[in-house]
């Protein structure tokens, strides 16, 4: 994927009515993402099922995000997230990968993504619909190194993509219930990623619990490292709002 400005992501900001929040809100979350990973990591056209040859199990998922939302026309709201995968594993290869024999391997895989996003409030009711732009700092790493560590190859990934971002929240009211939604999103030339959830909310003075579920989706060629791979399942996060 080049890195390129996304045409998409940047009408939604100039198209969007400056809609902003009445006075400053901030709020921080932290999450805990039970998430499988299937598909497939390649080098130098030699391709490696990441679930079924290197069985990668859940090791660490580290989800973090912080708002601040503000009264200022004209300026957008600011978001950061901040999301860390480590998995690893001990599985067999049934052919060569890149320097690596077929045989007894073990694995470890970092995804790591660190967000900004600069957004306004379209709607901001009962009916909450937030639109923007996302600038991702992506990197995959994965290393594959023979059971008796005399064989051992790295394939990696590094980009920073822009995406356009889309969230919606529909307040059940005097509850203090809600549901909603949010994603990234970004295609050019071969190339996708995309990263949405959907979750049950409840909120209690400035306590935020939500539960619901999480994919992620990254079709992306760095030169000849390749990482197609999907990553999904359920999370839970608790947070504060003021």
């Amino acid at each position: 994927m080049r890195k390129l400005t996304l045409a998409t992501g940047s009408f939604l900001i100039l198209a969007a009515p400056l809609a902003q929040a009445d006075i400053l809100g901030l709020g921080a979350s932290v999450s805990y993402w039970d998430s499988d990973l299937s598909g497939n990591v390649a080098k130098d056209n030699d391709a490696v099922d990441v679930d079924d040859e290197l069985r990668l199990d859940n090791d660490g998922n580290a989800n973090a995000g912080l708002y601040l939302e503000h009264p200022v026309p004209l300026l957008p709201n600011v978001a950061l997230s901040h999301t860390k995968i480590q998995q690893s594993g001990r599985g067999a290869l049934a052919h060569k990968y890149d320097r690596v024999d077929p045989g007894a391997v073990y694995s470890e895989l970092d995804l790591e993504q660190l967000d900004l996003t600069l957004y306004y409030e379209v709607l901001d009711n009962w009916v909450n619909l937030d639109l923007g732009l996302t600038v991702r700092d992506f990197s995959g790493d994965l290393l594959v190194r023979s059971a008796d560590s005399s064989q051992s190859s790295r394939t990696e990934a590094d980009a920073v993509l822009p995406l356009g971002y889309i969230s919606a929240r529909f307040d059940l009211p005097f509850t203090g219930a809600s549901v909603g939604g949010s994603g990234n999103f970004i295609s050019y030339s071969g190339d996708s990623m995309r990263d949405f959830n959907v979750y049950g909310q409840y909120r209690f003075s400035v306590l935020q619990l939500r539960a619901g579920y999480r994919q992620i989706a990254v079709d992306y060629e760095d030169s000849d490292d390749v990482f197609d791979v999907k990553l999904d399942g359920p999370f839970i996060s608790a947070g504060v709002t003021f």
